[in-house]
């Protein structure tokens, strides 16, 4: 399955996302792909990473639990990870 729709140029990202991105490259050698589609619209980027971080603060699913749905809901959507 291909991408339909193309990320954005990391040089091209607002303050906020550009510095989500270049951590992530740092981690995991490159930026998400689905980060870099949100980051076409950055309230889109602001509140998909504020739904993670509500999730990861809450403490309503354990750490592990909340990397495995993450894991689920991307297999579901034909998502490599």
């Amino acid at each position: 399955m291909s991408q339909r729709i193309p990320g954005i140029n990391v040089k091209d990202a607002d303050a906020r996302a550009s510095a989500v991105l270049n951590a992530q490259s740092k981690k995991w050698g490159g930026p998400l792909i689905n980060h870099l589609v949100y980051a076409r619209i950055p309230a889109i980027f602001k509140a998909v990473r504020g739904m993670w971080s509500g999730l990861n603060q809450s403490g309503l699913l354990p750490q592990g639990l909340l990397v495995l749905v993450n894991r689920r809901v991307a297999i579901l959507n034909n998502c490599e990870f």
